[in-house]
């Protein structure tokens, strides 16, 4: 836990808002290095290696579950005891792992302070409060389409398409998600504003066409509507934390990564389990397809040019956070001298 260096109380109060980087940060950012610097030390060769970096911090997420899905498929489809080798599987890849984190390298110098640093904070930096409500929409569509498909895609599958193989059910998790990997990689160099809209778009057009798939029903539609759906998920998912990212001072950052986090997670599990519950009484095509034209709904309302999260006029950063606290909080000393000098270091 040497990754939150505190030199003082004080600088342990403004290090507590800082966290890791988000599963999409942008890649041939001329800001990532200077943004990946406030959270690391890094030296001139490790500086090199940060757009690197960022593509696999963007992706990681999203591609994690598209390969988690796929391997789980092929395991409960091929392999002996399907109920219980995923799992013993996954218990000894995070004892390695676990085990494997003694060995990295610090990538700052220890100090006192690690455990206060881990004492949750969540807030929402006034100058982003708008934005955030315009882009609360997207954030909920996007997630609540990922859980239904964790939780009910499988389901849909072998119930409504008639698919009996398991690995055809991971398949269709694979596809949302991998999709989403892909897009969230090639829409990274435009602006934020616009790769929301139009991933609210396709997250929408593509849910449109999964449940049109599933009237027919059609395989192949499905499929076709879900990989534009993940796409819709990845690019959209990926504007609105940038946009709403840039809108925070570098000690405002880690309070409103924890909200965007909160209401995506919840979105993630909340809708599922509720549609889980209904099933029974319902029907699995009726409950899919009732979730589905609520995430059109919710998609819809963030692809509006009016609802998109629009940012404020450009203010130096000086004014957020001072050069003497950026001091105290970037371990990079270029990131602070960029402040102090009132140059930004993060685009839109």
């Amino acid at each position: 836990m040497g990754g939150y260096p505190e030199a003082s109380q004080d600088s342990g109060d403004r290090l507590n808002r800082i966290q890791p980087l988000p599963a999409y940060v942008p890649e041939d950012d001329p800001d990532t290095e200077r943004g990946l610097a406030q959270f690391v030390e890094v030296t001139a060769d490790q500086r090199a290696a940060l757009p690197r970096v960022a593509a696999v911090l963007r992706i990681g997420l999203a591609a994690g579950l598209a390969v988690g899905a796929l391997g789980a498929g092929l395991l409960v489809q091929y392999a002996p005891a399907p109920t219980m080798l995923v799992f013993v599987l996954l218990i000894a890849v995070f004892l390695l792992l676990a085990a494997a984190v003694f060995f990295l390298p610090e990538p700052v110098t220890p100090r006192p302070g690690a455990w206060a640093s881990l004492r949750p904070r969540v807030a929402v930096p006034p100058q982003a409060r708008k934005a955030f409500l315009a882009a609360t929409p997207s954030l909920v569509a996007t997630w609540a389409m990922g859980g239904l498909y964790l939780a009910l895609g499988p389901s849909v599958a072998a119930g409504v398409l008639h698919i009996g193989s398991h690995l055809v059910g991971g398949l269709v998790v694979t596809t949302l998600f991998g999709a989403g990997a892909v897009a969230s990689l090639l829409v990274g160099d435009f602006a934020p504003k616009r790769v929301m809209a139009a991933g609210s778009a396709a997250l929408a057009a593509g849910t449109g066409l999964t449940l049109l798939a599933l009237v027919g029903p059609s395989t192949p539609l499905f499929f076709i509507g879900t990989a534009l759906a993940g796409a819709g998920f990845g690019s959209s998912f990926l504007g609105t934390f940038r946009s709403l990212a840039s809108l925070a001072g570098p000690t405002e950052r880690a309070d409103l990564f924890a909200s965007v986090y909160i209401v995506s997670y919840l979105a993630f599990s909340i809708p599922a389990v509720l549609a889980g519950i209904a099933v029974p009484s319902l029907g699995l095509r009726t409950v899919t397809m009732v979730y589905g034209a609520v995430v059109i709904v919710l998609a819809l309302l963030a692809a509006i040019p009016g609802t998109a999260v629009r940012r404020p006029a450009p203010m130096p950063l000086a004014a957020v956070a001072s050069s003497e606290d950026l001091a105290g909080v970037a371990p990079s000393r270029p990131v602070a001298a960029d402040v102090a000098g009132g140059r930004e270091p993060c685009r839109q």
